[in-house]
């Protein structure tokens, strides 16, 4: 399929060239790719500067927080650049910031450097809120949910391959595969910046950005006063808190519960990513033919309850087996509902605000990730290994309900 089809606010039929439907995947596989094959590092690289691994949990958890305090203030600017300038440049920049904090990272040396590459990165890290815009742009509003699963999958596909070599890689130096991830997220600047069409009509950017427009806190409060929106976003906020506590401490959870090295580790970031890929291929398909987004949401926040029950269950027993099946199962929850929360955040509203209302969730998303891993990492240290899924079946199950009770 050469040409796909997109509608303008007028509801009219526009033709868009492949490159857009192809550079879009292309930048989420890498994102996909360049954030899973520097995750089962990320313990090892920090190790030689903390005397203890309650320590090292704790310095972790703050890389993963700084990141999301500098995602937080940036994303809504660069979704409000992006709607008055066009996607374009934008996710340009952001992907090449994205290669410099992964080589700033990798050259390490002391924490601090450590914490200025993710700070380079965190500061350029609305690429994902970007990308969906772009998504939005130009692809048919009925059609959004699918093609947002597709971005999904392919997300999968760069999960799968990235932790793999990721760990491989890592038997030449805990720093190769942060070089690596620099050099992949290169090659897609260099790609996009000759292939990539602009996505956003002139007729539909903004005319112009205020002050009021870059600020987070504004922002934030003026995303969740959208009626339509508000308990989608503060459901998913629910959610993001105890995902970014298990993301932040999985590697140091691991490595302390089952005592697993950095191929193992990344082996099991492999696993996740390649059911998120039979998700999207075969369940989510039929899944929107019988369920709403929101009904496919809910089921996914369910399936993630049970899977933190049991990695909670897992830690407590020390069996591997289980924390196995539980990251299977709340891998396939949040599989499923990333494009389902997605698919209701785009059509909510016109061309216009989807770099808005995308940037928005990005900032809430990252305040949520900023939360998690603080919780998470003094939780882990405090109370033990089990407590950040306890955390999750708490956090979900009111997610649950807020969702469960909007219009």
């Amino acid at each position: 399929m050469s040409k796909i089809r997109a509608h303008n606010e007028q509801n009219i039929e526009q033709p868009v060239d492949k490159h857009a439907l192809l550079f879009g995947l292309i930048a989420v596989f890498l994102c996909g790719l360049g954030f899973s094959i520097i995750a089962p590092v990320v313990p090892f690289l920090v190790q030689p500067y903390t005397s203890n691994p309650g320590e090292q949990a704790i310095v972790v958890t703050l890389l993963t927080s700084v990141y999301a305090v500098c995602v937080f203030f940036a994303a809504p600017a660069l979704g409000a650049l992006s709607d008055k300038y066009g996607r374009r440049p934008l996710l340009l920049l952001c992907l090449l910031g994205s290669a410099i904090g992964y080589l700033v990272f990798g050259i390490g040396g002391a924490l601090w450097v450590l914490f200025a590459g993710r700070i380079i990165e965190g500061i350029t890290g609305g690429s994902i809120s970007t990308i969906f815009a772009y998504f939005a742009d130009i692809i048919p509003r009925d059609q959004r949910t699918k093609y947002f699963g597709w971005m999904s999958a392919v997300v999968g596909v760069g999960t799968v391959i990235g932790p793999t070599v990721g760990g491989l890689l890592a038997k030449f130096g805990y720093a190769v595969p942060m070089y690596f991830g620099a050099i992949i997220t290169l090659v897609n600047v260099v790609y996009g910046y000759f292939f990539m069409p602009e996505s956003l009509d002139k007729k539909n950017r903004l005319k112009e950005i205020t002050l009021v427009r870059l600020n987070p806190f504004t922002q934030l409060a003026s995303v969740l006063s959208m009626k339509n929106l508000k308990r989608l976003l503060v459901s998913a906020f629910l959610l993001w808190i105890p995902n970014g506590a298990l993301q932040a401490v999985f590697s140091q959870f691991t490595m302390d519960t089952f005592n697993w090295q950095p191929a193992l580790i990344g082996l099991m970031f492999s696993i996740i990513g390649f059911q998120d890929i039979i998700s999207q291929g075969f369940i989510m398909p039929k899944l929107l033919l019988k369920l709403s987004d929101k009904q496919i949401a809910i089921l996914g926040m369910g399936s993630e309850v049970i899977g933190y029950s049991l990695i909670a269950a897992s830690a407590l027993f020390s069996y591997y087996p289980l924390f196995i099946a539980g990251m299977l199962i709340f891998g396939f929850g949040d599989s499923i509902f990333g494009p389902s929360f997605n698919g209701m955040l785009s059509k909510a509203v016109n061309a216009s605000e989807q770099g808005r209302v995308q940037g928005g969730s990005q900032s809430i998303q990252a305040l949520a990730r900023i939360i998690g891993p603080v919780i998470g990492g003094q939780i882990y240290v405090s109370i033990g290994s089990p407590a950040p899924a306890v955390m999750g079946i708490v956090f979900l199950s009111a997610a649950i309900l807020v969702l469960y009770e909007s219009t």
